[in-house]
């Protein structure tokens, strides 16, 4: 998705009767923050201005009502319950953003909205793990996954929400302004960067407490030696475990293979440069642990679509300074 950018891209977040308070917050804290004001315009929405019942009790104040979804680049429906059917004039709102380009993206619960409407029909999306049965059994044409964090699919995104909306908040702010932008704001925020969408949502698949510490401080340990030569044997050893061991609490943990989650950070760490130096490709080939400018394009074009001079045209930027 494009926009012109001598403008802030506009978000709105709309809030149906019910909203998970959480879930909204979280978008406001994101994109309304005052940091994000070059970039992101936020508004809140409800079905018309004015008091918004939440799920845990109290109101918040829309600002707007539907006619805002009309002029949004990014719509963001966050989870809100019970589920019910929205009514038309949403389903007609979320469709006419849809028609028009703009990005749809529901959190949690938020994703029933997208799915009355018909806009998840034949595509694969997630919500809530506590609410998959059902969703599977009022939408039987969504391929619901909902064991991820959240779901990319371009024009629609779906996410997990409660603590994951934040990672995929974090991942819209990525696709939109690069992995340095990203890590900004996650610092901010005070959350990882390295949660992929694939990881597991349900708590009842994460690793016990001791090993997520352990798995924790090995992901910064190796994050901090991406120029060094890194290997599956050096991080099952930091993390103390056999590796075999290791690979598969990585596996059920991250839904990914310890060796591919060092590429992907090789990858960003390169994003990072590319957006925030001048140095040539191939010291940044070196500096992320990719060795050569060749290697480096494979692994940007298989990750990303794009070549490394590509990428740093589309998202060079001055390196921000500290936070005020």
């Amino acid at each position: 998705m494009t926009w012109p950018h001598e403008r802030p891209h506009a978000v709105v977040a709309l809030a149906l009767p019910g909203v998970v308070a959480f879930d909204l917050a979280t978008a406001a804290q994101v994109f309304g923050f005052r940091d994000e004001a070059a970039r992101y315009s936020f508004t809140v929405c409800g079905l018309r201005p004015g008091p918004v019942p939440t799920s845990t009790g109290f109101d918040i104040d829309a600002a707007a009502g539907l006619e805002a979804v009309a002029t949004a680049d990014t719509v963001i429906v966050p989870g809100f319950y019970p589920p019910v059917e929205p009514d038309a004039a949403v389903r007609e709102a979320l469709w006419s953003a849809h028609d028009r380009g703009a990005r749809l993206a529901s959190v949690c619960l938020g994703a029933f909205a997208l799915a009355a409407a018909g806009l998840l029909d034949g595509r694969r999306a997630t919500t809530h793990w506590r609410e998959a049965d059902e969703f599977r059994r009022r939408y039987p044409s969504v391929w619901l996954d909902p064991d991820v964090l959240f779901v990319d699919g371009g024009s629609i995104l779906t996410g997990a929400g409660q603590s994951g909306s934040i990672d995929f908040y974090i991942h819209v702010i990525r696709s939109d302004f690069g992995a340095g932008v990203a890590d900004t704001v996650a610092r901010r925020m005070v959350v990882a960067t390295h949660r992929s969408g694939d990881q597991a949502q349900d708590p009842r698949r994460e690793a016990r407490d001791d090993d997520a510490d352990q798995f924790a401080r090995t992901l910064e340990w190796a994050i901090q030696r991406l120029h060094q030569p890194l290997s599956l044997t050096h991080l099952a050893r930091h993390a103390g475990m056999p590796t075999r061991t290791f690979s598969r609490r990585f596996r059920d943990r991250t839904r990914m293979t310890p060796m591919r989650w060092l590429s992907s950070q090789r990858v960003l760490e390169a994003q990072r440069l590319l957006e925030t130096t001048d140095l040539p490709v191939d010291h940044i080939a070196e500096r992320c642990g990719l060795g050569t400018a060749g290697n480096l394009r494979l692994h940007m074009s298989r990750a990303l679509g794009t070549t490394p001079t590509e990428y740093r045209r589309a998202h060079r930027r001055v390196p921000e300074g500290p936070p005020a």
